[in-house]
């Protein structure tokens, strides 16, 4: 679990099943990242399921459900993925809308960074998320190139290189 100011972030577990269902449906989340299929309840604790087998358990990182620290509302999620067509993970996040825009995501996504381990963070998004673009930047990752993944979305890819003592 981390904690900031304003947000708690850990792992997803079955009970969150519900807001997954209503996260992976919103409107931006379709439109950005795409649709994952998360048509019931049931689909959505599949996908929590996926989240420990695919990423916790073999990495040991992943996504987190972010929350507000003062009343736990579920607001959105934030982490690293591991990418097959990267070297490094790569952060990602995404936010209900009526909590994007409020600084959670800078919040969220400097926790993270702050706890990163690894030396090099990537970032990918879509050449129209113009702000999911200027969080990345906010966050010290700088645009590298245009690259193509395997089922052919083409994403803009960021890197930040962080030196280790």
């Amino acid at each position: 679990m981390i904690t900031t100011t304003n947000l708690t972030l850990r792992r997803f577990i079955l009970d969150d099943a519900p807001f997954v269902f209503e996260l992976l449906n919103t409107p931006t989340w379709i439109q950005y990242i795409g649709d994952r299929n998360i048509h019931t309840l049931h689909d959505a604790e599949n996908y929590i399921s996926m989240l420990h087998t695919n990423f916790y358990d073999r990495y040991n990182y992943g996504p987190l459900l972010v929350s507000l620290k003062e009343d736990e509302t579920p607001i959105g999620l934030c982490g690293l993925f591991k990418r097959a067509y990267l070297d490094s993970p790569d952060i990602g996040f995404a936010f209900m809308p009526g909590h994007a825009g409020k600084g959670f995501g800078y919040e969220s996504c400097r926790a993270i960074i702050d706890d990163y381990p690894f030396e090099v963070l990537y970032a990918t998004t879509t050449d129209e998320n113009i702000r999911s673009q200027k969080l990345i930047e906010r966050c010290g990752l700088v645009y590298q190139k245009d690259i193509e993944t395997p089922e052919g979305t083409l994403l803009r890819l960021y890197q930040r290189i962080f030196i280790k003592s």
